[in-house]
């Protein structure tokens, strides 16, 4: 199998200002609503993985994902510590929770525990570590050879921005309770789960199911950057991200004799889709 050589992927929102973040933020959302009205019409499968230390975004980025869909096809899998039997299983552990036929997934953490925090931490012996770099690919092909549709996301960060979002999760009244003393640990490990992540990176990147490697420092960047991917991968590929051109901010469409104006994006999608 041809594996693909990992680089980040360049973001068009460095520096973007939170009212265009926002303005872009509905008309990318917007798009990944056709994306799953295409997804349920013809019967697809779509797992996205989100991968990347503690504090990178990943949860932040989930929900920007989930804002907008129809909740009855799209789902969040975000599981805890395994059983002996789920470690022991830990391939067949992920497979029960895959999309179904019109469904989409998003894993918040996923069967990659295995390849970073697993092996960083001692929760797996180095024999489980092993066999799973060996299978992981054929594991994935398998699944896409059968349908799955499969994009997998790792957001970075470094040290300075995850010790600043420790100290925000940990004076907020809010947040605290995403702190625990296992993310500390996992901290004083940085350079051995570097270690990890490079070797993931290196043998479990294939032309079939590459990694994405968003910069995760600025949340606003790290979501958009995301949307971004998902929406040129999947789905509308001419898809022009915000870059300062002036966007329109409601919309008109006449519908049976019925002129509605002054909506937002997402009343003109559901409009559209009546029409159709």
């Amino acid at each position: 199998m041809k594996l693909k050589k990992i680089k980040a992927i360049e973001t068009p929102y460095e520096n973007i200002s939170h009212e265009s973040y926002q303005i872009e933020k509905q008309r990318l959302q917007v798009e990944l609503l056709r994306l799953q009205q295409k997804i349920i019409e013809q019967g697809l499968r779509l797992a996205v993985v989100f991968e990347g230390r503690d504090a990178a975004g990943k949860g932040s980025t989930i929900k920007r994902c989930m804002e907008n869909l129809m909740p009855a096809h799209a789902r969040v899998v975000a599981l805890g510590v395994p059983t002996a039997k789920e470690s022991k299983n830990w391939f067949h552990r992920y497979e029960k929770h895959f999309p179904k036929a019109g469904e989409i997934v998003f894993f918040d953490r996923s069967w990659y525990n295995r390849a970073l925090i697993e092996p960083t931490m001692g929760y797996c012996t180095k024999a489980q570590y092993n066999y799973f770099m060996r299978k992981v690919l054929k594991w994935e092909q398998k699944h896409i050879e059968n349908g799955l549709l499969l994009v997998k996301f790792y957001l970075s960060v470094d040290e300075q921005t995850q010790l600043y979002r420790f100290e925000d999760r940990i004076s907020s009244p809010l947040s605290y309770w995403k702190f625990s003393p296992n993310d500390l640990q996992a901290r004083k490990k940085w350079d051995v789960f570097t270690q990890y992540k490079e070797q993931m990176f290196q043998n479990t990147s294939s032309e079939l199911s590459p990694w994405v490697l968003v910069n995760g420092n600025s949340k606003k960047e790290g979501r958009l950057t995301s949307l971004l991917y998902l929406v040129r991968t999947l789905g509308n590929q001419s898809f022009v991200p915000l870059t300062g051109e002036e966007i329109k901010k409601s919309y008109s469409i006449e519908l049976e004799g019925v002129r509605f104006k002054n909506l937002s994006l997402t009343q003109l999608l559901v409009l559209e889709s009546l029409q159709n």
